[in-house]
């Protein structure tokens, strides 16, 4: 496969798994720290927004689970000789 085009990838699952790490931190509800959003939630566009919660889970396994395989298949595994 080409190189180029797999570091580009694994660039741009990069990106993406810190845009899914935001999406699910900033649609939970759970965390402790965020209570800062409480006036947020009876909003008609954040109710929206945290309806995908699990969606967004989802999206973020997915992105580090592709991240993760390309990376190694390109770069191989750092601790074999």
């Amino acid at each position: 496969m080409n190189t180029l085009f797999l570091a580009k990838a694994i660039y741009i699952l990069g990106i993406l798994n810190i845009v899914g790490l935001l999406l699910v931190f900033f649609s939970c509800r759970c965390l402790p720290g965020m209570r800062w959003l409480k006036p947020l939630w009876g909003a008609a566009w954040y109710r929206a927004f945290y309806r995908r919660h699990c969606w967004y889970w989802y999206f973020f396994f997915v992105s580090v689970f592709l991240h993760a395989v390309l990376a190694m298949y390109l770069y191989g595994n750092p601790f074999t000789n």
